[in-house]
């Protein structure tokens, strides 16, 4: 894949608020002294009176977005997972997701791929923790194309919004003609042994994986859910239905993330083996993304391991 453009969709997320900028008037953004590092400075460069740090007071933060929106703003607070979903847990609760206030949050350094920053900064449980708010939109797009696409369609809703983004490069997959849609998934690969469903950087990861399990002979059916929450109940289902069993790909734990979320909605309506690929209930560790990304087993290979054990194969 050496020749496939590769972009962080942190970098995306800044383009994208950059562009909405230039064609709206209530667009504002914050951020808690991370700017450079969650690339909302693009925003800042161009609409500087539009931007507001609020320093490293990431719960303030969230409560200055939350009394902006009530006077007609559509703010998008920014700063990493951990800060985001983790030390402001209890503001998004109570002064965004209660009053179900039309706050965006850009959470960007998600997941082990945080790389040398270390465990303190790998946040793996913030799809669970945003999952658990009432009305909470909780969504983790694949590459750039969606990335930008996700942050549209996140500024076009009334609500909260919780977005996480990655720091490292990925490869760009979906044409310009791709139109993102808040809570449908998107088949990448049709096939009838087994449905393999990721999200975020691991969606690249499950093609690859498609690809390897095809001259194999199994017959994997990649889905992109980059909607976690709503969850696209109907394509599950039919994956379900027509596979008979499932592999959940996703760079967060297993507990409480696209896996569960898969786990509770086949479990009641259509049980099938369900195989989760994720973080297994342990913290991570300092080191170069992609090494810890193979290292915890989020790549092509286990994902292929996983699947040939799941069939029997």
């Amino acid at each position: 894949m050496a020749d496939v453009k590769k972009v962080a969709t942190r970098d995306s997320y800044g383009s994208a608020l950059k562009e909405l900028g230039a064609v709206t008037e209530n667009l504002v953004v914050l951020d808690a002294d991370l700017a450079g590092a969650t690339k909302t400075n693009i925003f800042q460069k161009a609409f500087p009176e539009r931007h507001f740090d609020c320093g490293i007071a990431e719960a303030n933060m969230i409560d200055v977005a939350a009394g902006l929106s009530t006077m007609g703003l559509v703010p998008f607070a920014a700063t990493f997972a951990m800060f985001a979903a983790g030390r402001a847990y209890e503001q998004v609760r109570n002064t965004i997701g209660y009053p179900h206030l039309n706050v965006k949050i850009g959470a960007t350094h998600g997941g082990i791929s945080v790389g040398e920053d270390g465990a303190s900064h790998q946040c793996c449980e913030d799809f669970a923790l945003m999952r658990t708010i009432p009305g909470m939109t909780v969504m983790c797009p694949a590459d750039d194309v969606e990335a930008r696409q996700m942050v549209k369609a996140a500024y076009e809703m009334e609500g909260p919004v919780y977005m996480r983004f990655g720091r490292a490069a990925t490869p760009v997959f979906h044409g310009e003609d791709f139109r993102f849609e808040i809570g449908r998934g998107e088949v990448l690969r049709e096939g009838a042994d087994v449905a393999v469903i990721a999200t975020g950087i691991m969606v690249p990861e499950a093609i690859e994986a498609g690809k390897l399990l095809a001259e194999a002979g199994i017959d994997a059916r990649i889905i992109n859910m980059a909607t976690i929450k709503p969850l696209d109940e109907e394509l599950v289902l039919k994956a379900a239905r027509e596979c008979g069993k499932i592999v959940t790909v996703e760079e967060h734990s297993v507990i409480g993330g696209l896996g569960e979320a898969v786990c509770s909605l086949v479990s009641e309506r259509c049980p099938v083996p369900v195989k989760r690929i994720g973080v297994n209930d342990e913290f991570g560790h300092s080191g170069p993304a992609a090494a810890l990304l193979e290292q915890f087993g989020l790549c092509a290979d286990n994902i292929v391991k996983q699947t040939k054990a799941l069939l029997g194969k």
